[in-house]
């Protein structure tokens, strides 16, 4: 693969009144005359909320505008969102648009817990309400601390989902490593995913997670799988899996041709991809430094 930069094309410092900075997790949904982009922006506390910006169709580096105020707050206090809430996969079926996200809950024994959540928007995607106030994507077995969907495909009348899952931290230099790594599963509905799904791809060598994993179907044999992976000594990077089945994935992240650049907003870290296409193009989204703290960017495919 081949890609061009485009550069950041979204820095939310200075626009939001409901966040000081971060764009976290940019995932997209193309419509008819633009691409709106959810996102999660954090507050002077760390406390990320969900909001959106507009992108052109014509030129994804062009801002049309920005959500005013959040398009989803965080839970109730005891809830499993009650810390933060940031964007992880969105559909749209009909008239109305479901929004899966990551839920938010910190923890004494461990730092955080992180469950999927699922909320539906009838105004256009400008607010959305939750369906319940528990996760759609609740704790399993193996799954007790992480367990958040980053794909949604719904195909004859089957919820296909390829989410990150995991049960334990482990112990870092500085602070505890989040360890989880990319699982399927299938459902009837979008309310509730019930038991543990498969494991599909996991962590080589010293890497300690493997996640965001975003599907992009380039015909009816070859699909691809991005996401993002790192170690401790290496912050977030690019890579991808390919399938001709959705079943079986061998990692090739040696040719995902994308790079840390050298200096600026993605010199130290590339992480949460989504890639779409819009026409005969296909664009990737991700964050870059620190997570996304000074939004997102976009490159463009020019060669597989």
């Amino acid at each position: 693969m081949k890609w061009n930069l485009k550069g950041l094309i979204f820095d939310p410092r200075e626009k939001l009144g409901w966040a000081l900075d971060s764009a976290l997790q940019p995932t997209p949904l193309v419509l008819e005359n633009k691409v709106r982009v959810y996102f999660g922006g954090r507050d002077g506390s760390g406390i990320s909320r969900i909001g959106y910006v507009d992108l052109s169709k014509s030129d994804v580096t062009k801002v049309l505008g920005w959500s005013e105020s959040p398009a989803l707050d965080i839970g109730e206090d005891g809830c499993f969102d009650d810390s933060g809430v940031v964007p992880s996969a969105v559909i749209k079926i009909g008239e109305e648009i479901f929004l899966f996200y990551a839920g938010y809950q910190l923890s004494t024994k461990v730092r955080f817990c992180v469950l999927g959540g699922l909320a539906v928007s009838r105004d256009g995607g400008h607010s959305f309400k939750r369906v319940k106030r528990t996760p759609v994507f609740e704790r399993t077995n193996t799954e007790t601390l992480f367990r958040v969907p980053h794909s949604v495909l719904l195909e004859d009348g089957i919820w296909k989902v390829w989410y990150g899952g995991g049960d334990r931290f482990t112990r870092g230099q500085e602070k505890s490593l989040p360890i989880y790594n990319i699982r399927y599963i299938e459902s009837s509905g979008p309310y509730s995913f019930g038991e543990n799904g498969k494991v599909i791809l996991e962590t080589q060598d010293e890497e300690y997670r493997l996640g965001r994993p975003y599907l992009f179907k380039k015909n009816n044999e070859e699909y691809y799988l991005f996401y993002g992976y790192s170690s401790e000594a290496s912050p977030y990077k690019l890579g991808y899996a390919f399938s001709k089945d959705l079943k079986n994935w061998q990692r090739q992240d040696s040719s995902i041709g994308l790079s840390l650049s050298n200096s600026g907003w993605d010199s130290q870290m590339m992480a949460y991809p989504a890639v779409i296409r819009i026409s005969d193009r296909i664009y990737m989204l991700y964050n870059g430094n620190d997570y996304g703290k000074e939004g997102f960017g976009v490159a463009e495919l020019i060669e597989w």
